[in-house]
């Protein structure tokens, strides 16, 4: 008796998925009459969000972060090097993002996607207006040594919201970072010091022991898309397929704009949409806060 209500389900089940490709936005707006989201998600409600520390045990600091599908890992690798004649008591940062094949099926083999340089670009600027990093603390010797500082951000899985994860990946990494502990040589070099061998051969300790790097004002985004007069927070990569404008807001932990970010679309986001945005990025950035701190003090016991 059962067979024939299991073959009209997957009957039904077939025709849902069939009119989902066929007509993606008309599915869309069906669920949007109704206040809900394909996922079953409230409108401005965020995806399942999930920080884990120390993914990569090679790096000096890192961090894999999953919000959704859409998981990002970031690997942290510090060297000495000379610093610039206009900034000698500061260190540098490099910000990289990549996103290989395996991260989504429109990512080719060969070919870099377009996204890597905007959100390269993106996130750099968003770590150096949010002075989030005094770069002067990356300073080891005035004038003759300092770290950089590489910050690599890999894309595993991209499923919607590429930037709020990023972001998020990197802030968790720069706070799991450890600064190695260095001492200068008789050659009046820099060296790292290992846990084993002290500072036998080493003249003058400059850094006696690894420390954590200070993180001042940090960061957080979430992205909305606008569609008519919906907005919907933390998109999947099908919304965001569907709906062309996207709106994405920086906000740092004192509330503070650090940056809006809006990559074009037909739709013109009014004042009473960008403050709408702005209420659920609040909303969001006390979120992750917490998040970020329960992860970290877990790391501490």
């Amino acid at each position: 008796m059962g067979l024939p209500n299991s073959s009209e389900d997957l009957s039904s089940e077939m025709e849902v998925d069939a009119f989902r490709r066929l007509f993606p936005l008309r599915y869309f707006e069906r669920h949007l009459a109704e206040s809900i989201r394909p996922d079953g998600r409230p409108l401005g409600k965020s995806r399942e969000t999930s920080i884990f520390f120390g993914a990569v045990s090679t790096a000096n600091g890192s961090a894999l972060v999953k919000i959704g599908s859409t998981t990002m890992l970031t690997a942290i690798k510090m060297e000495v090097m000379t610093p610039s004649l206009e900034s000698p008591d500061e260190g540098c940062l490099a910000v990289d993002f990549f996103m290989p094949p395996i991260c989504s099926p429109i990512v080719r083999p060969g070919r870099p996607a377009e996204a890597s340089p905007v959100v390269s670009k993106q996130l750099s600027d968003t770590i150096s207006s949010s002075r989030m990093i005094d770069l002067k603390e990356l300073s080891l010797v005035s004038g003759k040594a300092a770290w950089m500082t590489y910050l690599d951000i890999y894309c595993l899985d991209a499923d919607g919201a590429l930037f709020d994860a990023a972001l998020l990946s990197a802030v968790a990494a720069l706070s799991h970072l450890q600064i190695p502990a260095v001492a200068m040589n008789d050659d009046g070099k820099i060296v790292l010091v290992s846990d084993e061998d002290g500072q036998n051969q080493a003249q003058e300790p400059v850094n006696k022991e690894k420390r954590k790097l200070t993180l001042r004002s940090i960061p957080f985004s979430l992205t909305c898309i606008l569609h008519k007069n919906y907005i919907l927070a933390d998109p999947t990569a099908e919304e965001e397929s569907i709906v062309e404008t996207h709106l994405t807001i920086v906000l740092d932990t004192s509330g503070q704009l650090i940056s809006l970010y809006k990559p074009g679309g037909p739709v013109l986001a009014y004042t009473s949409a960008i403050q709408d945005c702005v209420a659920l990025t609040r909303q969001r950035v006390k979120e992750l806060k917490g998040l970020l701190d329960k992860e970290n003090s877990a790391m501490e016991v």
